[in-house]
């Protein structure tokens, strides 16, 4: 008798591990490392040195960045890239340009819509 509930035991285990192994999905993703580049000497006080870039060429990345660049305009920062997880692995977003005092929508920082709640 002990040795019939060994083979059930046995089995029903076998059959619940086969069965989730089977419904595993399992995604591997390998980031690019980031290369040991020599930040050369500003060229002006107004560049700003990006540092990490890749942009997508033939289904890879490729590394993009350690350079100088002059902001598109006077008043401009560079909000740097950024690798972003998603659902079938991680994908890079590219960083952009904003003007200073200005939120990503165009709106000054500290000015809103809407009304304060409370006390001044």
């Amino acid at each position: 008798m002990k040795q019939k509930s060994f083979k059930w035991l046995f089995l029903v285990v076998l059959f619940f591990t086969i069965t989730l192994s089977a419904s595993a999905q399992i995604y591997v993703t390998i980031r690019p490392t980031l290369p040991v580049i020599v930040r050369t000497p500003q060229p002006s006080p107004t560049y700003i040195w990006i540092e990490e870039d890749w942009e997508l060429v033939g289904g890879s990345y490729r590394y993009a960045g350690g350079h100088w660049v002059a902001p598109p305009q006077n008043g401009y920062y560079h909000k740097p890239g950024y690798w972003k997880n998603g659902k079938h692995g991680v994908t890079w977003v590219k960083g952009s340009w904003h003007q200073k005092g200005q939120k990503n929508n165009g709106m000054p920082k500290g000015k809103h819509k809407g009304k304060h709640k409370g006390k001044h």
